[in-house]
């Protein structure tokens, strides 16, 4: 029996706004759906919404709600709903594809082989899937800026590890669940250090201190250490060697 469409659900959070979710587990079209739809509704500049904001599967629109009743803001969530199937629209034009160079495996990245073998690849392989395959921003978040890119292959829904490594550095890419997360900052985890960037998710001191948005595309390339030795040197703008393009 195939499973039923998942209908959107618009429910309040507190008195705060009002929470549009399109899955109830993580996919493309999920995501898809809900940077989508938040672009489509901040087009609309209602008064009532102050800010928006998009998860996994989710829009978040701050709405205060003691101003503002919830059946009206309802009422129009509903109507814009209406108009598309949002887990097939066309993403927002003017999103920006980074292409990032990064080391993979060695002493910078040491559990490529470890993440590798979880995912039933070869070392090889898996350089070629993180390197081939572009990935979406899907969301921002646990850190400043910080990205959970997605999606790669289903070999790669590899679990996280039992036990946390203590400190992985900032631009490290690590692996699970058949996403990257490119660290902000140095940070426990329990997922895979599979590479390791230059790429700065969070620039305070910058007009535009979080580089990258929902919606936005990311595709690695491999250097060597030496390389990225010399990049990390001349970064004063944090970018890390990046290349940046506008989509149309």
């Amino acid at each position: 029996m195939q499973n039923e469409p998942f209908i959107p659900t618009i429910r309040s959070v507190g008195l705060n706004g009002l929470l549009v979710t399109f899955g109830d587990t993580a996919s493309d079209e999920a995501n898809r759906a809900a940077i989508a739809f938040r672009s489509a509704v901040d087009a609309q500049n209602w008064p009532e919404v102050s800010e928006s904001s998009s998860t996994l599967v989710s829009a978040f629109f701050r709405v205060d709600l003691a101003e503002y009743g919830f059946d009206g803001l309802k009422d129009k969530l509903d109507g814009v709903l209406a108009a598309h199937d949002w887990t097939t629209a066309e993403l927002p034009a003017g999103r920006t594809l980074w292409t990032i160079p990064a080391v993979f495996g060695g002493d910078r990245a040491p559990q490529l082989a470890e993440a590798a073998e979880a995912a039933g690849l070869s070392v090889a392989q898996a350089e070629a899937d993180l390197t081939s395959t572009r990935l979406r921003v899907l969301t921002l978040g646990f850190a400043p800026g910080q990205p959970y890119l997605g999606t790669l292959g289903e070999a790669w829904n590899i679990p996280r590890q039992v036990g946390l490594s203590p400190n992985i550095p900032a631009g490290a890419l690590v692996a699970a669940v058949r996403q990257i997360c490119l660290f902000t900052k140095d940070t426990p985890t329990g997922w895979r250090h599979v590479g390791q960037s230059a790429f700065a998710c969070f620039r305070p001191r910058s007009d535009t201190p979080f580089p990258l948005s929902p919606g936005d595309e990311v595709q690695f390339t491999a250097v060597t250490e030496q390389e990225l030795a010399r990049i990390e040197v001349h970064n004063a703008d944090g970018a890390g060697g990046a290349l940046r393009e506008v989509l149309e």
